[in-house]
């Protein structure tokens, strides 16, 4: 059964069970209150009738004398009686005495005989309502006293309205009510159809079952995430995509603020992000956007787009060390010819001895490994070239680039793009911190302790200009122009730090250089980075030899 049918069926079963509920304690009640008006319409003409001054004086003559049966017959309190039940309907209205003998009857052979039912709480002075059996059947009957001018009781008047009448009376008020309680179903009915027919409408003639399979085929099969709060806050939609990339395992229903998400991620969540923004979350790095949702002028939330850009990222590492390395050729290739123009020169004009002290000045600092003093110090082999490249394109930028006086490296790397990865954004920063200076300094040092690599790295810029030096490693802190690719800048040192992490490790800033620092111990005196990368040295086959 399709689900608006279902829908229908129950409304009209809830219609159906409330109207019943309803009209049915309407109807149980309907004989009491006719009952309970006729009694108090009984009540309301025998009070008049005792209340007739005429009736009461009639009555009063009655008293201490035998009553004959063919003086009432004509008598003033039978034309009464008679005239009162003509005007109300009354089944009967008797007129008694106060030894319960009648006066007034509407049958004749009754009269001056004594009434069926006990008339003694009327005579007692209280009125009697009471459902009772007489002479002419079944009646809701009302007795109340009559007094003469003295104030004595001498008498009562009875009067009676049908049983009979009074369920016709119900009857009618149970049709009617019936018919009332059907007309309301009909228009809820009516009302139900019209409602499956808008729903249908609404839902392109799909079942409830069918929206929420497609809606998550739809989501789940996304190859980006997908996260949805409502105007308050509250998750509405989360596909399999979104919780893996923000490492979510809240349900749906909880709010955005206990979902533990990172402070970048945080605040593009809140505020409308057209433009993507990078961002980290553990080991991964995704860019992440967001717009709000409006539909018929109210506000329906937020829905933040994920993008995997992890493995992306790691390729633009590797794009960054082969760019390294063809700047560093590129750099000795011109440095080579230069140098080869000179020796040219010298010899084609014949001088011999000045072609060999040039020589002898160049022995060790040519592109066979002299463009860095002491870099036969890292005898690993990917950083070697890798600060050999660097050091050829600091000279490019005028910026000198040295080895620290404790650096000694040998072995191999086990992981070589997370370390020239982290080696690599330190110095690309301390080399954006002394651009422009004259005589611009970044040293590098590098040491192992067994299978740790320990990193600093030193300018002689002007420091940190954050107020929390920790903040350098901040989503998106950086204090150079954004550029126009998703994420933008300010990335390079939070995936250093994140990349030294992952494999147990950390970089932190060991000295913030500038005013914070104004007698450093260091040299260069500007900003201080350390990075400690463990497990990622294994010793060369000699070493574990000798070991």
């Amino acid at each position: 059964m399709r689900l608006r049918t279902q829908v229908l069926l129950l409304q009209l079963a809830v219609l159906a069970v409330s109207l019943a509920v309803g009209f049915g304690l309407v109807i149980a009640g309907a004989d009491d209150r006719v009952r309970d008006e006729y009694a108090q319409r009984a009540l309301a003409i025998a009070r008049s009738v005792a209340a007739d001054t005429g009736v009461r004086v009639a009555v009063a003559a009655q008293q201490g004398r035998a009553v004959e049966a063919d003086e009432l017959v004509d008598g003033p309190l039978q034309r009464q009686a008679a005239a009162v039940r003509e005007r109300t309907g009354a089944l009967f209205v008797v007129i008694g005495n106060d030894q319960g003998i009648r006066l007034a009857h509407p049958e004749v052979a009754e009269l001056a005989k004594p009434v069926s039912t006990d008339p003694s709480k009327a005579l007692a002075g209280s009125d009697d309502v009471a459902t009772d059996r007489g002479t002419l059947g079944e009646s809701v009957r009302a007795k109340v006293p009559i007094f003469d001018p003295g104030g004595r009781i001498v008498g009562f008047v009875s009067v009676g309205v049908s049983t009979e009448r009074l369920a016709k009376e119900t009857r009618s008020d149970i049709i009617a009510t019936t018919l009332l309680a059907l007309t309301a179903l009909g228009i809820g009915a009516l009302g139900s159809v019209m409602l499956a027919r808008r729903w249908r409408k609404l839902t392109l003639g799909l079942e409830s079952d069918e929206l929420v399979r497609e809606q998550g085929a739809v989501l789940h099969a996304m190859a980006d995430g997908v996260l949805a709060v409502d105007a308050d806050g509250i998750v509405r939609v989360v596909n399999d995509k979104a919780r893996a990339l923000l490492d979510i395992d809240a349900p749906v229903g909880t709010k955005a603020a206990d979902l533990g998400l990172t402070p970048r991620i945080a605040a593009v969540l809140a505020t409308p992000t057209d433009e993507p923004l990078a961002a980290t979350v553990g080991d991964r790095v995704v860019l992440v956007s967001s717009h709000r949702v409006h539909a018929d002028g109210r506000d329906l939330g937020m829905v933040l787009s994920v993008i995997d850009r992890t493995d992306v990222e790691a390729l633009s590492r590797e794009v960054d060390s082969i760019r390294s390395m063809g700047a560093a050729l590129r750099a000795q290739r011109h440095e080579t010819a230069n140098r080869m123009h000179v020796l040219a020169g010298l010899l084609r004009h014949g001088h011999a001895d000045e072609a060999l002290d040039y020589l002898e000045e160049l022995f060790g600092s040519g592109p066979g490994g002299a463009l860095l003093a002491g870099l036969g110090n890292v005898r690993e082999p990917h950083l070697h070239a890798f600060l050999d490249a660097k050091a050829a394109h600091a000279r490019e930028r005028r910026v000198t680039l040295r080895l620290g006086d404790q650096t000694w490296l040998q072995g191999t790397l086990t992981e070589p793009v997370v370390a020239t990865t982290v080696v690599g954004n330190l110095i690309d920063n301390a080399l954006e911190a002394v651009s422009g200076q004259a005589d611009g300094i970044v040293e590098v040092e590098l040491i192992a302790d067994g299978d740790t690599l320990f990193v600093s790295v030193g300018d002689s810029g002007p420091g940190i200009s954050f107020d929390d030096p920790d903040e350098v490693f901040a989503e998106g802190a950086t204090t150079k122009p954004g550029d126009h690719v998703p994420g933008g800048r300010g990335m390079g040192l939070s995936l250093a730090r994140q990349v030294a992490r992952r494999i147990g490790g950390d970089l932190w800033v060991a000295d913030p250089g500038g005013e914070r620092s104004p007698a450093p111990e260091h040299d260069p005196p500007g900003a201080l980075f350390v990075a400690r990368l463990p497990g990622i040295i294994a010793p060369e086959p000699d070493e574990e030899v000798e070991r």
